[in-house]
């Protein structure tokens, strides 16, 4: 399998594939390890993912070089999500012990009645590209901790960072027979979903994670499917900074190029507001620097899959011929690589597919609504359930228009963030499922009721 720079379009490196035959051996080394490390105290097991988060610091230049290199982001945004990985790790070590060790529900002189949280067994994590690290560190640091042996496959867009990933995790002394990698295409993922694994953990797109669950249903096994989102985002009439929420949201749309399930992926404004803010969200466009992602200043990278610039071309198509008007870009750039324009629409609506499908690219369509039950309606519309976010000045008024909408995560006065301390979910099309918070912690084990008469 052919490692290809997007940004350049040439080959980095060939790596081997796995194949049936290797992919089963892994397993029986995983089930064969995995008895050891649940053996281990929480403790122990909390000690050696500590150290993996003081190795990532020690290497963080490296791994974030390679991320760069074959995911196209620029260089700041893969230090970044490194630096954003250690914060998740860091909340899971420090809380791990609370939710993942015994509770007593009930104690009395006659009986005691408590439950625990044992592991799974081996679960398998197949993982995205657009945040190796940080999709990554959802999945197998709570599965670690909770003392569950791990087959781990990285999108073949991230493999050198699936790599890193494992250097270091047994560099911190998470033996061989507990973590495992499964290199490949989506074939080796078909394959993974045949074997008897103890649980199924996907984050990508809502096509593959339907054929996953589909595959694993008569396992009857824990599935949990973190998938795509056509993340709305609603400016009210009483917002006064328009300068500063306009540069705001424009990085919440296209930081990361537009490569991520929670970036914004459509904006509502109420109309009194409307031309203001068009006026700076497309100023602040203009101003974002695209070129070489490993170059200082660049804020648009190379798309990491090339196939990904057909999809915003026929959106862009699509939503001029229905009488968009394109304000920036709209187009692939004349470069080398995998590169395309940042590109603003106004005068959109749903007929148009940039205003319904996933985008996951650095487009997007503003919309003028009169009120927040037509902005309510609008965002709304949609198959997805990922993030929604509100700006104004109301708090009151914004949890009000929050409520409404059939989401995970409800933003105000922000977007495109994502915290340990919360449940990470989707609705919809957007999958189900958490991770993250303690209900990630305790996504990996399976609970046993514990009723002891004395």
């Amino acid at each position: 399998m052919n490692i290809i720079n997007p940004a350049t379009g040439k080959i980095i490196t060939t790596i081997l594939e796995d194949d049936r035959e290797s992919l089963e051996r892994k397993l029986d080394i995983l089930r064969s390890g995995a008895a050891s490390w649940r053996e281990l105290s929480i403790d122990e097991r909390i000690l050696v993912i500590r150290k993996f988060h003081q190795l990532l610091e020690e290497d963080r230049m490296v791994i974030a070089k390679s991320l760069t290199e074959e995911t196209g982001k620029p260089l700041s945004q893969a230090v970044n999500e490194i630096n954003g990985a250690r914060t998740r790790i860091t909340w899971l070590c420090d809380h791990s012990k609370q939710y993942l060790s015994d509770e007593v529900m009930t104690e009395s002189k006659d009986i005691i009645e408590k439950i625990s949280y044992e592991p799974l067994g081996v679960i398998c994590n197949i993982s995205a590209w657009n945040y190796p690290w940080l999709v990554g560190v959802n999945v197998w640091i709570p599965a670690l901790l909770a003392g569950n042996g791990v087959m781990y496959k990285p999108s073949e867009f991230a493999t050198l960072t699936g790599q890193h990933v494992e250097r270091l995790l047994k560099k911190a002394g998470v033996p061989d027979d507990v973590f495992q990698l499964a290199i490949g295409e989506g074939h080796v993922g078909r394959i993974l979903t045949d074997l008897s694994f103890d649980g199924y953990y996907f984050t990508g797109s809502y096509a593959t994670g339907q054929s996953i669950y589909e595959a694993v249903a008569k396992k009857m096994v824990p599935c949990q499917l973190e998938l795509g989102g056509k993340d709305p985002l609603y400016v009210t009439d009483d917002i006064e900074d328009i300068k500063a929420i306009a540069a705001g949201t424009a990085d919440g749309a296209f930081y990361n190029n537009g490569q991520s399930c929670c970036a914004v992926e459509r904006i509502y404004v109420h109309e009194k507001v409307y031309d203001k803010y068009v006026d700076e969200f497309v100023k602040e466009v203009g101003g974002f620097k695209m070129g070489d992602p490993q170059s200082s200043g660049v804020y648009i990278g190379a798309l990491t899959r090339k196939a990904q610039l057909r999809v915003l071309e026929a959106q862009v198509k699509d939503a001029v011929e229905k009488g968009a008007i394109l304000m920036a870009g709209g187009k692939t750039a004349e470069r080398e690589g995998n590169y395309f324009e940042p590109t603003v629409l106004l005068n959109v609506n749903h007929d148009m597919l940039v205003m319904k499908e996933e985008s996951f690219g650095p487009i997007i369509g503003i919309m003028k609504v009169k009120n927040d039950d037509e902005a309510i309606e609008l965002m709304n519309d949609t198959e997805y359930g990922l993030t929604a976010a509100v700006y104004s000045r109301d708090e009151i008024r914004a949890q009000h228009i929050l409520r409404k909408l059939d989401v995970g995560t409800g933003y105000w006065n922000c977007c495109d963030r994502v915290s340990a301390a919360v449940p990470w979910s989707g609705r919809h099309h957007s999958g189900f499922g958490a991770t993250l918070s303690h209900q990630g912690l305790r996504a990996f084990t399976k609970p046993k009721a514990w009723q002891m008469k004395r």
